[in-house]
């Protein structure tokens, strides 16, 4: 459905006005998506993003400040989603024997098998991403690169 039919907005200030209303329509749209499909799992899109980012790490642990530096949103708190994990048991915290102020967070075995059991999702599907051709994905993704230049 075209943005104009989706905010009931016929017309706009110009195409680049258009186009961020449409990006930030979007962006929300996808994340609801996202939302719907984690829900089976018990996690959120910041709880999945953290667990991503501790598999890539696996098997060495990571800190919170990294964890901070590579998470997609960067307003999420990443202490309070660590503490969410570690009750559901998907990571373990460990003070670093190198240095005392920093916490080493690290993903159990249980946390590898949901992120095993979620890996199919992250082919976009049930999230639109599907719906483009691959250089269309290709394009897009290139465009977005552009914006945030």
């Amino acid at each position: 459905m075209k943005i104009e039919e989706e905010i009931k907005q016929s017309t706009f200030k110009s195409e680049y006005q258009k186009a961020h209303i449409n990006l930030i329509y979007t962006s929300g749209w996808v994340q609801q998506a996202q939302a719907a499909l984690f829900k089976p799992f018990g996690v959120t899109l910041p709880q999945y993003n953290v667990l991503r980012i501790l598999r890539g790490q696996y098997p060495k642990p990571a800190t919170i400040s990294l964890l901070i530096e590579r998470m997609l949103d960067k307003t999420s708190n990443a202490s309070r989603i660590v503490d969410k994990l570690e009750a559901k048991e998907l990571v373990t915290r460990k003070q670093c024997p190198a240095d005392r102020r920093t916490v080493d967070v690290l993903i159990t075995e249980k946390g590898l098998a949901l992120l095993k059991e979620m890996d199919e999702l992250e082919s976009g599907e049930g999230t639109g991403i599907t719906n483009l051709t691959e250089q269309e994905a290709e394009q897009l993704s290139d465009l977005l690169d552009k914006i945030r230049k």
